[in-house]
C-alpha cells in the first residue's frame, strides 16, 4: 500500500494505491490545508485509508516486475525522481478515472429516473385538473 500526498494547486490531496493479486486500486482523499505529519498518521491509523480502498470497485491490471537487485546509485536516482515527481502514477490516474466514470454513469441513471418520476407526477396532476374542470369544479 502506498500513500502519496501532493498539492494540486488548490488543496492537499492524498492518493492511496494498493496492489492486490496483480490489480491496482487507487483512491483519493482531500486533506484541505497542508497536513501535518500527525494528521497523516491519524489518517492511516484510524483506518480511513482502508475504508477508501474498500469502497473502490474499479481495478486495473498491473504487470508484475521481476524483483532483482538494483544498483544503489540507480536506486538513489529513482528515489530522487519520485520525490521530485509531482502527482500520482498513471495507473492510479486510470483507476481514479474509471471510478469517476462509474459514479457519473450511476448519477445519470438516478437523475434520469428522477426526471421520469417528475414527468409522471406532473402528468397525473394535469389529468386530475382536467377531470376536475370536466366535472365543473
Amino acid at each position: 500500500m502506498k500513500l502519496t500526498v501532493y498539492h494540486d494547486g488548490q488543496f492537499w490531496v492524498g492518493v492511496v494505491e494498493e496492489i492486490d493479486n496483480g490489480k491496482l486500486k487507487a483512491g483519493k482523499w482531500i486533506f484541505g490545508s497542508e497536513p501535518k505529519d500527525t494528521e497523516i498518521l491519524e489518517f492511516i491509523v484510524q483506518n480511513s485509508i482502508f475504508s477508501i480502498i474498500d469502497r473502490l470497485s474499479q481495478e486495473v491490471k498491473v504487470e508484475d516486475l521481476q524483483e532483482r537487485r538494483i544498483n544503489p546509485k540507480r536506486l538513489a536516482r529513482q528515489v530522487a525522481r519520485e520525490l521530485k515527481a509531482k502527482g500520482i502514477s498513471s495507473h492510479a490516474q486510470e483507476v481514479l478515472k474509471l471510478e469517476h466514470e462509474q459514479r457519473k454513469k450511476e448519477k445519470r441513471v438516478t437523475s434520469r429516473q428522477q426526471k421520469e418520476e417528475d414527468r409522471e407526477r406532473k402528468r397525473e396532476i394535469r389529468q386530475q385538473k382536467a377531470k376536475a374542470k370536466h366535472r365543473g369544479r
